[in-house]
């Protein structure tokens, strides 16, 4: 199905370190949704960017002795660098949300809030997670402890805090929540929806900016600064435009389009709970859908530089090229459900479906086609046949998808052995000619249906066959 508008975002990743291969699949994820989605005729707005507020990286650029504006350019600097790096979508929109337009965009979202009665000043005292940026409830707690950061201690605040009223929209996110789609997959949906039929509890939205100077301004009061949180939730509608919508973005691909936001498993109260209640305070349109991934894992345990099983992105796409690492997050790494992700196992699925698979094939096909075709072959329009194909990217089965896609190519590389059309034509040219135009028609389907997620080998595969030469070896095997 094609939406006319499609507006696709992934979430803002702190920039308090490198990259990592989480994020990586967040962003290959969205980036084969994006192609699919232009490709299969929508006009697309993608975006990412970079969180660069809050204590954690105010707190780390400290202990690192840099200046704060200069440490969050260092790294958002390398986030911007992920586009090339992993072959993004070419029209990819970047925000940071120490852009002037966005920072004034935090304090309309903030404004109209405060207007519909729903930030109130309070006096708070709870046990504060650095790591996630947010206060915890004991119930929240594992050992006393953040489930998400359990090696970090908690830290005791009490201060004077605006609070967003969030109990008030527990019977509008319910009706919201109520309708399927919404959340993608299904139980993280319900999982959202249980917990607000539990009872919502008001939230700060504010930090003493005398205790924690990196945030961005509250209207009306130069003591405090914005939670990041609320801060940063806003770039989904700041990077279109809103609130002033010079360009239409805005009204084009939130309004009038099908608004789509990607994200990690544990942000589901965030994104699904908290920014849909905001929205509805400011009285802006909700998240068509939103979409949760799950987490990698490395050898059985979530990835640590003190156990050394991290995984780089970049040093796999240096070793083994960009779209190694693209097919093996979209087809290896499981959609929604954690994923336990190694080396080994990663370099047994290159040499087996892309050295020994799609390569080889490839390689035999287009050498035949060179030795023995005359011309290049005729091709006909796959249209209807990449409709079906595709199908299962629109529940985000990009697993599936390379399933079917790799059967097509076992079955054509199985095709060529048992019918030896190398052999065929020294007896029967023009059967052999057949035989191998055939393989040439096949593989080039195969080339298109691997559009979205392998853009650059499929370019190469098209561009040989329109020319009718051998490329050269696209996926060298490693011992």
């Amino acid at each position: 199905m094609a939406d006319k508008n499609f507006y696709l975002t992934t979430t803002l990743p702190y920039v308090n370190a490198d990259p990592h291969i989480g994020f990586a699949l967040e962003l290959v994820q969205a980036d084969i949704t994006a192609r699919y989605k232009k490709l299969n005729g929508s006009e697309v707005f993608f975006t990412t960017g970079t969180d660069e507020h809050g204590q954690k990286l105010y707190e780390t650029a400290q202990k690192a002795g840099k200046d704060i504006q200069d440490y969050v350019d260092e790294y958002a600097a390398k986030f911007r660098g992920l586009k090339e790096k992993l072959g993004l979508y070419p029209e990819l929109h970047f925000i940071r949300t120490t852009d002037l337009h966005h920072i004034a965009a935090a304090q309309e979202m903030w404004r109209r809030c405060m207007a519909n009665g729903d930030i109130e000043k309070r006096t708070y005292k709870g046990m504060y997670c650095v790591g996630d940026e947010a206060f915890m409830k004991e119930s929240d707690l594992v050992d006393g402890r953040c489930p998400n950061h359990p090696n970090a201690e908690l830290i005791e605040l009490e201060e004077e805090n605006y609070f967003f009223l969030l109990s008030k929209y527990q019977q509008k996110l319910t009706d919201y929540l109520s309708k399927e789609g919404v959340v993608v997959p299904e139980w993280r949906r319900q999982e959202a929806l249980n917990f607000v039929q539990k009872g919502l509890e008001d939230f700060s939205i504010s930090r003493v900016k005398e205790k924690m100077p990196w945030g961005i301004a509250v209207p009306d009061d130069e003591t405090q600064v914005m939670y990041v949180w609320f801060d940063a939730l806003t770039n989904y509608v700041s990077t279109l435009g809103w609130p002033d919508d010079a360009e239409g973005n805005f009204q084009k691909f939130w309004n009038d389009g099908f608004a789509m936001q990607m994200a990690g498993k544990d942000q589901v109260r965030f994104q699904s709970i908290m920014w849909q209640a905001m929205l509805m305070s400011a009285k802006v349109k909700n998240t068509d859908q939103v979409f949760y991934h799950g987490f990698i894992t490395s050898g059985g345990q979530k990835m640590s530089k003190s156990i050394g099983n991290v995984i780089d992105p970049m040093t796999i796409v240096g070793e083994y090229g960009l779209d190694a690492l693209r097919y093996f997050l979209a087809r290896h790494v499981h959609p929604v459900d954690d994923s336990d992700v190694t080396m080994e196992g990663f370099k047994e699925a290159y040499n087996a479906n892309l050295a020994n698979g799609l390569g080889n094939l490839v390689s035999r096909v287009m050498t035949l086609a060179e030795r023995h075709l005359d011309a290049p072959v005729a091709l006909s329009p796959v249209d209807s046949l990449l409709r079906e194909v595709w199908a299962p990217l629109e529940t985000f089965k990009f697993n599936h998808t390379l399933d079917n896609i790799w059967e097509m190519i076992r079955v054509l590389d199985k095709r060529l052995t048992e019918d030896e059309p190398f052999k065929v034509i020294k007896v029967d040219l023009e059967k052999g000619k057949e035989m191998i135009s055939y393989s040439v028609a096949r593989l080039y389907e195969v080339a298109k249906m691997l559009e979205p997620f392998m853009p650059d080998t499929s370019k190469i595969i098209v561009e040989a066959i329109g020319v009718n030469k051998k490329p050269e070896n696209l996926f060298a095997r490693k011992d």
